[in-house]
């Protein structure tokens, strides 16, 4: 199937380029009038706007009903991010204003909520990121009976974070069963993360060193694999300047934005979706309903990933915002803040 850009003769993609430029910064419909005055297309009104029409045959340009101008559709707004945008490297002021939100010490989700806050003011959108994710490290288990068929798992973090899990059991277990599985993993996997933990359980197992009967070494190994596979699949998420999404231009598409700002409260749909981002090299963009998350309201994301100091993808950051972004400015801004939360977990 033939690319609608290589449809396209040089006339015709120097009108597309100043339709989508100049509705990227006024998000205004594009006339032929406005066309002709710029000194790249030398064509009357009348033959920009049969190149408009042809345009807009390709799917690449479409008219709103209230206006005679042009804006690009999504399929537009993909061609020009692939194939002719011209990215700008953030400025000096940029880069320093994300960097300054690294300095100093403290907790890494700190840093990140800073450096995400940053990176929204300077792109005028959402900021996102994807916090790394971490399992709690082991202080204390400890089982509660509730019932023949279920017990209570309460575990002890280091960080003195208390979680608790209901456990399906299919056998009868005693309250010193209860205990010994307790003070096993207090005295002999305290100090190990879930998964750490676990490995070291089926290791001591393996080789009948464990000193549990069959009953309790079942409970403490279904009880770290449940809290160690929950941990992997909740990603945590921080979202900061949603109100950049209620701008002066918003205040005409109320409608959208509403179900913009439903939508980022589908904290879990979101952090799916910048999963999606990690394997790639650099940001990735998603416009409009090429998302089914953002299908309803229309918006576009840019994420790109980051890693810590073994070259692991720990996380995703990036950017929340209508269609109409200057993504040529926010793209490099969202590659350079991956960059640096990369450069600070080294």
């Amino acid at each position: 199937m033939t690319s609608p850009f290589t449809e396209l003769n040089d006339r015709a993609r120097d009108v597309f380029r100043i339709v989508v430029e100049s509705y990227l910064d006024t998000g205004l419909p594009v006339g032929s009038r406005t066309i002709s005055k710029s000194t790249v297309v030398n064509l009357s009104p009348a033959s920009i706007r049969n190149v408009m029409q042809d345009l807009e045959e390709l799917g690449l340009l479409a008219a709103p009903h209230t206006s005679a101008g042009r804006m690009p559709t999504e399929q537009g707004l993909r061609l020009f991010v692939d194939g002719m945008m011209q990215v700008a490297e953030p400025s000096q002021e940029e880069r320093a204003a994300i960097e300054k939100q690294l300095e100093g010490s403290g907790p890494i989700e700190a840093a990140l909520a800073a450096t995400t806050q940053a990176l929204s003011g300077l792109s005028a959108c959402a900021g996102i990121v994807m916090v790394p994710q971490r399992e709690p490290v082991l202080r204390q288990m400890n089982f509660v009976r509730l019932s023949d068929t279920q017990v209570l798992a309460v575990l002890v973090g280091n960080d003195s974070s208390i979680e608790n899990r209901v456990l399906q059991i299919d056998r009868r277990v005693t309250e010193s069963m209860l205990v010994q599985a307790g003070n096993f993993i207090t005295a002999r996997l305290s100090g190990r993360s879930l998964s750490q933990a676990l490995a070291t359980l089926e290791a001591e197992i393996s080789t009948e060193r464990a000193a549990l009967d069959m009953a309790s070494s079942d409970l403490v190994r279904r009880g770290l694999a449940l809290w160690s596979r929950d941990g992997s699949n909740r990603p945590v998420l921080i979202v900061r300047g949603q109100a950049n999404l209620l701008d002066n231009d918003a205040v005409a598409d109320l409608e959208r934005v509403r179900r913009l700002l439903d939508e980022l409260e589908a904290m879990q749909d979101i952090a799916h979706l910048l999963d999606s981002a990690r394997e790639a090299a650099s940001a990735r963009i998603f416009i409009g309903a090429e998302n089914k998350l953002f299908s309803l309201s229309g918006s576009s994301v840019i994420a790109a990933p980051y890693r810590d100091g073994e070259g692991r993808v720990v996380g995703v950051v990036g950017v929340i915002g209508p269609t109409r972004l200057n993504y040529a400015r926010i793209v490099p801004m969202v590659d350079f803040t991956a960059q640096s939360l990369t450069r600070l977990l080294k």
